[in-house]
């Protein structure tokens, strides 16, 4: 069997690196500065007397009210226009110390980054979110992108939707409706350590930027297109853990092997880890204030 290593950011995805590609040669040809231009803008001031066509003729495409939306940018739904949450789990893109920026490969530890280098959380569709990383390390990523960790209760007031369900989709849980029911990738690979006791205590083994790659464990974004709700936000039942603003650190919604253990579904939380912890489960995403 063979493994995809951390030695070259493979499939992170074809559609996402398209997408970077793009933007550098419309901003410039070898590299992109990070400016605000390139920054998503959290928030923006329309006043109730400016009508739907007057935004649209004042505000930048992707900062226009959308379905969902309200007045969130137009990675976020907007949560009853109290806060913004991201549509999907993050994924994260390298800053450079030149301001040069680059998908960061989803399956390696946020350790690895070169002195001077940073990392910027970002929510996109069809991509694989990113692990191995820790709740601080989350929360850094989220500011780097004008955003924030999501508070405990708003991360579950989003997950159950506007209908208030258990599991977003529906009250009971549906295996497979979210990435609840995959392979379990330790036991395919570490199956010894397992034996001998020494898998789960082991940060090397436990990081093993291999987990993440396997067929039938994570899944892309929005790749389950029934695990939404009416908020229009996905995957926040399975696929991966989601760090949230818990000084004494904690994560919700359980991943692609849990969904039920410590909660059911929107109430599925871990609280017995500490903010620096990471493994291959952890992963996160960002909400953000309305009208900053």
């Amino acid at each position: 069997m063979a493994f995809l290593t951390v030695g070259g950011c493979t499939r992170v995805t074809t559609e996402l690196l398209q997408r970077q590609a793009d933007q550098r040669a419309a901003a410039q040809p070898d590299s992109v500065n990070l400016t605000s231009a390139v920054m998503p803008r959290v928030g923006f001031a329309v006043t109730q007397e400016i009508s739907s066509l007057d935004a649209e003729q004042v505000l930048p495409d992707g900062e226009r009210p959308l379905p969902m939306n309200g007045l969130c940018p137009a990675d976020m739904a907007s949560i009853e226009d109290r806060f913004c949450v991201d549509k999907y789990e993050a994924s994260l893109i390298e800053v450079t110390s030149d301001g040069t920026e680059r998908p960061w490969p989803y399956y390696a530890a946020v350790d690895k980054l070169e002195n001077g280098h940073r990392v910027r959380a970002v929510s996109e569709k069809g991509v694989f979110p990113q692990g191995y990383i820790s709740g601080k390390q989350a929360a850094a990523a989220c500011k780097a992108s004008g955003k924030r960790l999501c508070k405990p209760t708003e991360w579950k007031t989003a997950c159950k939707g506007p209908e208030k369900q258990q599991f977003g989709y529906g009250a009971k849980r549906e295996p497979g409706v979210c990435n609840d029911n995959g392979k379990a990738p330790m036991g395919m690979i570490h199956f010894s350590a397992i034996q001998n006791g020494t898998a789960y205590s082991t940060p090397s083994i436990m990081n093993d930027p291999q987990l993440n790659q396997l067929a039938g464990t994570l899944a892309e974004t929005g790749s389950h297109d029934g695990c939404t709700n009416g908020y229009g936000v996905y995957d926040m039942v399975g696929n991966i853990h989601e760090w949230v603003d818990d000084p004494n650190g904690a994560f919700q919604g359980g991943y692609y092997l849990d969904v039920e253990q410590n909660g059911d579904g929107c109430g599925y939380k871990t609280d017995a880890h500490r903010t620096w912890y990471h493994d291959y489960s952890t992963g996160f995403r960002c909400c953000a204030d309305i009208g900053q």
